[in-house]
């Protein structure tokens, strides 16, 4: 129930509350509210009105106990459940020069008190050898006596927490909004949902067993959502071959996106009964296709639920005979590849038409085919009436990005990871793309729901519509790729923090910042601790109790306009086997002093997860009026088996940047444009806005960037 209530609160910024608690006396609780409060805010967090009248009206002890949950939630959400030491003591002032710092250290090493009586050569000298180097050589208490306090002001984050319903309410709106999402949703909450799942099917089983959600789109969570309906003897959601192997996956522990082969266990009778029964109902002719693409898997799976015992389930038994090369079936990819080779591209329209969204996914290449426009507009005319909305948000975006030679292609896989190439595509007709553009628009818009009143907070009109979540760990401050955000203060700091689960872990926290061109590269990192604008507050090679990391940068002073923060795996663990590993920025103004880390001033922070091993979280420009923004990336690169640097990914880190920098995302403006030319004949008013405002009128629908997914029409 705890785990429960913390994703409630830190997911959707609410304290779940029960009507009537019990337990302790009842009225008592304001002075204790008001503690709570105040403890709050010195992680930057407040309670609205409501949840503090509600907060006064508990017993004292019912107040002390949900404050230390709450406490829990939101200081682990902003990074501040850990202590951030810094390497040197007085950062960002006093941090020395690089080489005079080295040569200190190779001083002590060679000539001082502690020497060692080994010779000592330039072949042997090891920098991560030398004394103190890396390690932390003071405690968090000595850190905390060198630094004045915050000097609190205006600026700083205050985000406030609202006043839930009770659990089960809370619970149950967020399992709808995460079960029906049209969005990919990212590692954290695919666990969240089977979380979520597992609470609904024992505590409000009238919504597992019903038709709410009616419709789970995203196949990943139909297959979470599945497990719990499997282990309460519900029906199955399938309707495709693939449906049945993603819910073996995950009742296995294993991977139901397939992106990794699972180790499947061995599954009781009942079960075995349910998955085949389920894939026998889906295993048409047609949908045998599918099976090839994952026959490795397949097979461990027949191994495991042993068809041949239910030989009343036939169609069952075909998918493991097509995996096991028994059967032909060729999958609609296959003959529409085998179409476009041949030169048959009016055949390969013609098949794609039984399959919407692979004929949209597929249109740029179509029009390039030299089939008639006109031919194959009308194909997608007709796909765009029953494709997904995704699908058509996507295809948008694309098309509008089509209009000029993209300084680079980014290829983007569902962990984040990243690469580039040059951009060969032959370009198509203007208005060939108008046409397909007003298209899409049209459908969106029919598709779009009434919303009444709309207003939109200013800052939300550049937010990305979030079209993938996969590779977007949630967290504070979180916007999707291509999202910008303006920049405010004089001071930025950016931050990593990591702890090694099993073996000696170095991360480096590194910028590179270009000229307008993506050029004259400037560094900060282990190799260089200063410049003009920029400090940074040493290197920490090992993590065993945790480690963290600095960068300041005074904007002012910048000489370069673009500024990309990164994150190295040097050595030892990736960011998916550590402990744990987060990055965040804080901004301040000049005349605030405090620790190193101060909650109150973390405006982004989220875990580092992605497969590769240099992680590109985001990217500051400066624009032409002098002001900073910044854009989201949730990028990683592949990087080497070790000793990553700054310096030698410049030029990919450069191109890839330049490229999602250039690029024009699908907004909040464009999905705003579209409900304001439908206009809304409801009475009710719907808010969009980074935060939800303290003013809504009663009834009002509000989306925040954590509940923008639901605004995709299906």
């Amino acid at each position: 129930m705890d785990n429960l209530e913390s994703l409630v609160i830190t997911r959707r910024l609410r304290v779940p509350l029960d009507a009537a608690p019990g337990g302790g006396r009842p009225g008592r609780g304001e002075v204790a509210a008001r503690q709570l409060d105040a403890a709050l805010l010195s992680v930057g967090f407040t309670c609205s009105p409501p949840l503090l009248e509600r907060l006064s009206g508990l017993s004292v002890e019912n107040v002390i106990d949900l404050g230390v949950r709450i406490l829990a939630a939101v200081r682990h959400l902003v990074g501040d459940h850990v202590r951030h030491n810094a390497y040197f003591i007085d950062f960002p002032r006093n941090v020395p020069a690089t080489a005079e710092f080295w040569a200190g250290l190779m001083w002590r090493s060679l000539l001082g008190p502690d020497a060692s009586d080994q010779a000592v050569t330039p072949e042997t000298l090891n920098l991560l050898t030398l004394p103190d180097y890396g390690r932390y050589p003071h405690t968090y208490a000595d850190l905390l006596a060198a630094h004045a306090e915050l000097i609190p002001l205006a600026g700083d984050r205050v985000t406030v927490l609202d006043l839930g319903g009770d659990l089960r309410s809370e619970a149950r709106e967020l399992y709808l909004s995460l079960a029906g999402s049209q969005v990919p949703l990212p590692a954290e909450d695919l666990e969240a949902l089977r979380e979520l799942a597992a609470f609904c099917a024992e505590h409000l089983p009238e919504l597992c067993a019903g038709e709410t959600p009616g419709h789970i789109p995203v196949r990943e969570n139909r297959a979470v959502v599945n497990e719990a309906r499997l282990a309460a003897g519900l029906p199955l959601l399938v309707d495709t071959v693939t449906d049945v192997l993603r819910l073996a996956c995950g009742v296995s522990g294993g991977d139901v996106t397939l992106a990794t082969a699972t180790r499947f266990r061995s599954f009781r009778r009942a079960e075995r009964r349910a998955l085949l029964a389920a894939l026998d109902a889906v295993a048409t002719d047609a949908a045998l296709g599918d099976v090839p693409r994952l026959r490795e898997q397949w097979k461990r799976l027949g191994e495991r639920l042993h068809p041949h015992e239910y030989p009343h389930l036939p169609r069952a038994a075909h998918v493991f005979d097509v995996a096991r090369g028994e059967r032909r079936a060729r999958g609609l990819g296959s003959r529409v590849e085998a179409a476009l080779a041949a030169g048959r591209a009016h055949e390969a329209v013609e098949l794609l038409e039984s399959s919407p969204g692979a004929l949209l996914r597929r249109l740029d290449h179509l029009l390039r085919t030299g089939t008639e426009p006109e031919r194959v507009l009308a194909a997608a005319a007709t796909a765009a009436r029953t494709a997904s909305g995704r699908v058509l948000l996507s295809l948008r975006e694309h098309l509008h990005n089509r209009l000029a030679p993209a300084a680079g292609r980014v290829f983007v896989n569902r962990h984040g990871r990243a690469w580039t190439s040059a951009d060969t595509r032959p370009p198509l007709s203007g208005d060939v793309l108008a046409q397909a553009a007003d298209l899409l628009d049209e459908e969106i818009t029919r598709r779009l729901p009434d919303l009444g009143r709309l207003v939109v907070e200013p800052a939300m009109l550049d937010v990305a519509l979030p079209l993938s979540g996969k590779a977007v760990a949630p967290g504070l401050g979180m916007l999707p790729r291509g999202s910008l955000a303006p920049v405010e203060g004089e001071l930025l700091r950016f931050f990593v923090h990591w702890r090694q689960a099993a073996r000696r872990t170095d991360y480096d926290l590194s910028a590179l910042m270009l000229d307008d061109a993506y050029g004259d590269p400037e560094y900060i990192s282990w190799t260089n601790y200063t410049n003009d604008f920029a400090t940074y507050s040493g290197d920490l090679t090992t993590a065993a109790h945790g480690a963290s990391e600095f960068i300041d940068i005074a904007l002012g002073r910048a000489t370069r306009p673009v500024i990309i923060p990164q994150v190295n795996v040097y050595d030892g663990e990736p960011f998916d086997q550590a402990a744990e590993a987060f990055f965040g920025f804080m901004t301040r103004d000049a005349a605030q002093q405090g620790l190193p880390f101060e909650p109150r001033t973390v405006r982004m922070k989220s875990d580092l997860r992605g497969a590769g091993r240099v992680a590109l979280p985001l990217v500051f420009l400066r624009g032409g009026d002098g002001g900073w923004r910044v854009k989201w990336l949730h990028l990683y690169l592949k990087g080497s088996p070790a000793f990553n640097q700054v310096e030698g990914n410049r030029l990919s880190t450069g191109l890839l940047v330049r490229s999602i920098v250039e690029r024009e995302y699908l907004t909040v403006r464009h999905l705003a444009g579209l409900l304001a030319r439908k206009g809304g004949a409801g009475e009710h008013t719907t808010y969009l806005g980074l935060g939800a405002p303290a003013d809504a009128p009663e009834g009002a629908r509000i989306y925040t960037p954590a509940t923008l997914h639901e605004l995709i029409p299906a």
